[in-house]
């Protein structure tokens, strides 16, 4: 099988590499892609030997291509070499680009007869409709990374479509599961970044200290399985063992279960329908001993039911949480808010948003203009957080 990584440096693309490694299948590298991290592609291509190698920022093309004199395998950067990745021939390709920005490749990636391996959920909150038509449209087949997701997509095998009642995704809570409002905004950007269960970027770790990431997994999920917000639901699960359940009709609720490790779900992608064979971490529930349930607290964790509210309005109403989320959480890593200031500048920019009733983006020029808008509308309200602050 030929595989394409777009985020192979990160740690979707280190857990991809990783199993392929320790699969006995066939595996061929076409392209891999990475933000900036040069050295770290400069090794993979001399393990993988992958074809096209592409850095995201333009102003690390020639290190890369120096580094890679001689040795026959193309190179590209910017958003162009993004999308020639994701267009180099290749039997499957594992979207691993975090945030917004891996939108247009992995639309580019979605062709006739390939498998996506879906491990960027912002594709499908910024522009679901527009991805769901497109994988209809060309026959490829897209299947789930998230651990919840890919839960869902193996628990739904146990029945028709029409008898699923109920699918629950479950949460972690973070690591400020028990903290009071108080101490939540105390909170620093370093004691958000200690998640007790997962080891996961920068990004979606803050995500899941707020519980966005949840919101924005209720969003990907109405996509992915076509489901009415009315029958998503959220459970919040310290263990992190259940990754989600689906209820039938008749009662019968089947789980998708496995110790935290994204390499689970991924080897399930690469391997599907079959299984691959590798060293994977066994579930011991006898050692575990017991599991643990309760319901998300929304007054602690609003981002949970903005990311709801938003699901509920459609439209770009989700496109505009997603951008505001994102710049929020930078500016919360960089120090220039709170922890609580996130929710709060996401939720000043969807009431903004809220009167012009923007239709779902159809295009991904008007997904970038909807999101390019939705961050200026965010950093302005930094400034204005600041003012307040000082």
């Amino acid at each position: 099988m030929r595989i394409t990584v777009l985020g192979a440096t990160g740690s979707i693309g280190k857990s991809t590499f990783e199993l392929l490694r320790q699969s006995g299948r066939e595996f061929s590298v076409s392209a891999i892609t990475a933000k900036s991290d040069v050295n770290g592609l400069v090794a993979l291509v001399r393990e993988f030997k992958a074809k096209l190698v592409v850095v995201a920022d333009p102003e690390r093309h020639r290190e890369l291509r120096d580094a890679l004199a001689g040795t026959g395998t193309k190179t590209a950067s910017g958003s162009e070499g993004l999308l020639a990745a994701a267009e180099e021939p290749a039997d499957a390709v594992m979207a691993g680009i975090t945030g917004a920005a891996g939108l247009a490749p992995t639309l580019a990636a979605i062709q006739p007869g390939r498998r996506i391996v879906l491990a960027n959920k912002e594709c499908l909150v910024c522009a679901g409709d527009l991805f769901m038509r497109r994988v209809r449209q060309t026959g490829a087949t897209l299947l789930p990374a998230d651990s919840e997701h890919n839960a869902v997509f193996q628990a739904l095998a146990a029945g028709p479509r029409e008898a699923v009642e109920r699918v629950t995704l479950t949460a972690s809570g973070g690591p400020f599961r028990t903290f009071t409002r108080e101490q939540l905004e105390r909170v620093t950007p370093e004691e958000a970044l200690r998640h007790p269960t997962w080891s996961m970027g920068s990004k979606i770790t803050i995500d899941s200290a707020t519980l966005m990431n949840k919101g924005l997994e209720l969003i990907e999920a109405h996509h992915l399985f076509a489901l009415p917000a009315k029958q998503l639901d959220v459970l919040v699960h310290p263990q992190s063992i259940v990754h989600a359940l689906v209820t039938f009709r008749d009662g019968g609720v089947v789980a998708g279960l496995s110790v935290p490790d994204m390499q689970i779900p991924i080897a399930h992608c690469l391997g599907w329908p079959e299984r691959l064979a590798w060293q994977a971490p066994k579930l011991d529930l006898a050692q575990i001993g017991s599991l643990s349930f309760e319901a998300p607290d929304p007054v602690r964790f609003p981002s949970l039911r903005l990311a709801r509210a938003a699901l509920e309005a459609g439209g770009a109403t989700p496109t505009i949480l997603n951008a505001a989320n994102e710049v929020a959480v930078e500016a919360f890593l960089a120090g220039r808010i709170g922890f609580t200031g996130i929710p709060a500048i996401v939720e000043r920019v969807l009431e903004k948003a809220a009167a012009e009733r923007l239709g779902a983006p159809e295009t991904v020029n008007a997904a970038a203009a909807v999101d390019h808008i939705a961050r200026i509308r965010a950093r302005d309200l930094l400034l204005e957080f600041a003012a307040k602050a000082s």
